[in-house]
C-alpha cells in the first residue's frame, strides 16, 4: 500500500467568514475550492502540494472549547490537535509574531527533541501545532521507540506486520470499479 500523504482533512465550523480570515488571511493558506450552499458548505485551503485542510460549515455548530493539544481527556473523545509542518525555527518565530501582533495567544516556541512547535487555537476552538522538524532527527527515517512501558504489539517493531488481517480474495476487475456522484460534484466543471 503507497500513501502520498493527508488528501485533506475535514472539520467544521458555524461560522465560514472568519474560518477563511483565520486560514487564508493570517495563515497564508489558499483557498482552493469553496462549494456548497447556505446550510450545507465545503471549503478547502491548500497546506501543501499535496495536503488541504477543510471545513463544512453547518449551521448551529459553535466553537469547541479550547482544550490544550495533548491534555488528556475523559469520556467520548477522537481528535486532539492538528499539526502543521514548517519549513524551519524561523518560520516558526515569524508565524509567532505574526499571531502576537492580531492579539491571538500562541505558546513559546517548544524543543520537543524531533520537533520545534508552537501552539494556538483557531476561531473554531481547534487546537493548533506548527513544527519543523530538528536537523539530523528524523523519526520517519529512524523511528524512536522509548515507551517505558509499551503496549504489545508495539514490541513487535515499526514496521506493518502481515498476517493480521485478511487480505482479499482478488482484485476487483474494472467492469466492477463504479463511481457514484458525490455531493460536491455538481460544483466542479
Amino acid at each position: 500500500m503507497k500513501y502520498s500523504g493527508i488528501n485533506h482533512l475535514a472539520l467544521a465550523t458555524g461560522d465560514i467568514n472568519t474560518t477563511v480570515r483565520f486560514w487564508r488571511d493570517l495563515l497564508g493558506m489558499r483557498l482552493v475550492a469553496a462549494m456548497g450552499k447556505p446550510g450545507y458548505r465545503q471549503y478547502f485551503f491548500e497546506v501543501s502540494a499535496d495536503d488541504l485542510i477543510a471545513f463544512f460549515e453547518w449551521p448551529n455548530v459553535e466553537p469547541i472549547e479550547e482544550k490544550d493539544a495533548g491534555r488528556v481527556a475523559k469520556g467520548p473523545f477522537v481528535f486532539d490537535h492538528v499539526a502543521l509542518g514548517v519549513e524551519n525555527d524561523d518560520t516558526l518565530w515569524n508565524l509567532k509574531r505574526k499571531l502576537e501582533a492580531n492579539d491571538i495567544w500562541v505558546s513559546e516556541l517548544i524543543d520537543n527533541g524531533f520537533i520545534h512547535s508552537i501552539f494556538t487555537f483557531d476561531p473554531n476552538g481547534i487546537a493548533l501545532e506548527f513544527s519543523c522538524t530538528v536537523a539530523n532527527i528524523d523519526i520517519r527515517r529512524n523511528p524512536i521507540i522509548a515507551d517505558a512501558s509499551p503496549a504489545e504489539v508495539t514490541k513487535e517493531g515499526p514496521e506493518p506486520q502481515p498476517g493480521n488481517w485478511k487480505l482479499a480474495k482478488q482484485e476487483a476487475p474494472p467492469s466492477k470499479h463504479n463511481l457514484y456522484p458525490g455531493e460536491m460534484r455538481k460544483y466542479v466543471k
